[in-house]
């Protein structure tokens, strides 16, 4: 029995963001005795554990704000200078890969990916600044791009966008498929009973725009005093969006349910999927929402690739708050129509298996 490839993924950390999600999705599903995953990260995630039962390796440097631009790069160098067994590195750090690469293919890597999973830059304006100056070597040092979606390789890869394969954001569809039962367990043990629910999943960060969401929220519960919203997620922002919900006096309609294993499960709880994001590449949580039947009011600055055809998402302006309150005051909780729709979900490509097998398939024919 011949040992497997093994492909080193670039990441910051692998926590629950929806590019780490999505490797793991892949992970998951793709056949271990012939591909194996092993990461390359600068912090601690969530995923680490299971990452060690699957039998992947986890790799650590130090990250960029830690070291510095030449101390990042000597880092690199030093890893990919030891471990010269890599033949294939698949980086997921958006902009920030064109460093990744580079260092791979000075050190000799044979196949580089830069994949991208966003179409904006976070930061302020040196860090936007910087990540644009890596981004520079992404052409010259990727054997291949990829994009979740046209928008994402639009961003990243300007005029050579048309060469990026396009890998789609794969959930297992079973696991979003609607449940009463499990509606109703959801519903119970966060005390929740007849009231509508909108749901939000997402890092607390700027571009999930929080602040927009529970001003919303706050005016609709004006119309709507019965409504809850939960949260789900961490990051940066939190306590601000906390000291926010205080601020218009809705702390006791508002749930920060932290980073949760069970989303799959929380989503049967929501009526409503709310996601005003300033920029996204496409992200895994909508696919998951619109696998679990629910209606999602969403930002217009996120690309129409993530409207499967269901029926259930609508794009809305950011700049008419009045406008998503009318929205979401319309939508009653008893005429929601939560069948699933999972076979539409397969239709349109986004079972993981296929994904996965479709990428097992490309590592396979590089590393010959």
């Amino acid at each position: 029995m011949s040992k497997p490839i093994r492909i080193l993924h670039v990441v910051v950390n692998m926590n629950r963001g929806g590019a780490e999600t999505l490797i793991m999705n892949l992970y998951r599903n793709i056949d271990r005795s012939k591909v194996q995953f092993d990461f390359l990260t600068c912090r601690e995630g969530v995923f680490d554990s299971e990452i060690k039962e699957l039998g992947g390796t986890i790799h650590r440097i130090p990250y960029i704000n830690e070291v510095g631009h030449f101390g990042y790069i000597k880092s690199l160098k030093d890893f990919f200078t030891k471990h010269s067994d890599y033949l294939i590195v698949h980086s997921h750090l958006n902009q920030m890969s064109g460093i990744v690469v580079r260092a791979a293919k000075k050190c000799g890597v044979k196949c580089c990916i830069s994949h991208s999973h966003n179409t904006n830059a976070e930061g302020g304006f040196l860090t936007k600044g910087y990540k644009w100056y890596s981004g520079l070597f992404i052409p010259a040092n990727s054997d291949y791009t990829f994009a979740c979606s046209q928008a994402a390789a639009k961003w990243l890869f300007g005029n050579k966008s048309d060469q990026a394969k396009l890998l789609n954001n794969g959930i297992e569809p079973e696991k979003f498929a609607y449940s009463s039962e499990v509606r109703m367990l959801k519903r119970k043990e966060l005390g929740i009973s007849d009231q509508l629910v909108i749901g939000h999943i997402g890092r607390f960060n700027k571009q999930k725009n929080h602040k927009f969401l529970v001003e919303v929220f706050a005016d609709l519960v004006k119309r709507k005093p019965n409504s809850v919203l939960l949260l789900c997620g961490d990051g940066v922002l939190r306590k601000e969006i906390e000291k926010r919900v205080k601020e218009l006096n809705i702390q006791d309609k508002v749930r920060f349910l932290g980073v949760r294993s069970d989303i799959h499960q929380i989503l049967q709880a929501f009526d409503i999927f709310l996601f005003p994001s300033l920029h996204e590449g496409l992200p895994v949580t909508l696919i998951e929402a619109q696998a679990a039947g629910k209606p999602c009011l969403i930002s217009d600055q996120i690309t129409n690739e993530v409207d499967l055809g269901l029926g259930l998402i609508k794009f809305l302006n950011l700049t008419n708050k009045d406008l998503w309150v009318n929205e979401l005051d319309k939508i009653e909780s008893k005429k929601i129509n939560n069948t699933s729709k999972l076979k539409m979900l397969r239709e349109k490509g986004y079972d993981i298996k296929i994904a996965a097998e479709w990428l097992q398939d490309f590592y396979l024919s590089n590393a010959r």
